[in-house]
């Protein structure tokens, strides 16, 4: 059964809530930085051949997780474009650390294992 939403706002917290194992959310990080090097390098030494590793790094990760750790689907399967600025969501609020009352407010617990 697929889920509707009406906004990424309404999405948000059910995206966190479906990478609530910080395993998950910690090789969906792998595969975000992936990505970001991977891009950068591409764009830095012009060699637009590396875009090709682009999904296969994000992706990789992120379904790999979500088969061997939180035993879901991936939300790209249903919501593709809302869970690709999830990710990079997730990615940019773990970084600079405000990502716990995010997770909180979702209902997820931040150190849940």
């Amino acid at each position: 059964m697929t889920s509707r939403f009406d906004s990424f706002a309404a999405f948000w917290p059910h995206y966190l809530r479906e990478h609530a194992k910080p395993q998950t959310r910690a090789l969906h990080y792998v595969g975000t930085s992936l990505v970001v090097l991977i891009a950068l390098v591409a764009l830095l030494s012009r060699q637009w051949l590396l875009l090709a590793a682009v999904p296969v790094a994000g992706y990789g990760f992120a379904w790999a997780s979500h088969a061997a750790v939180e035993h879901n689907r991936p939300a790209t399967f249903t919501h593709p474009l809302w869970s690709l600025r999830a990710d990079f969501r997730m990615w940019l609020l773990w970084l600079t650390g405000r990502l716990e009352p995010e997770l909180r407010a979702a209902g997820v617990e931040a150190r849940r294992g």
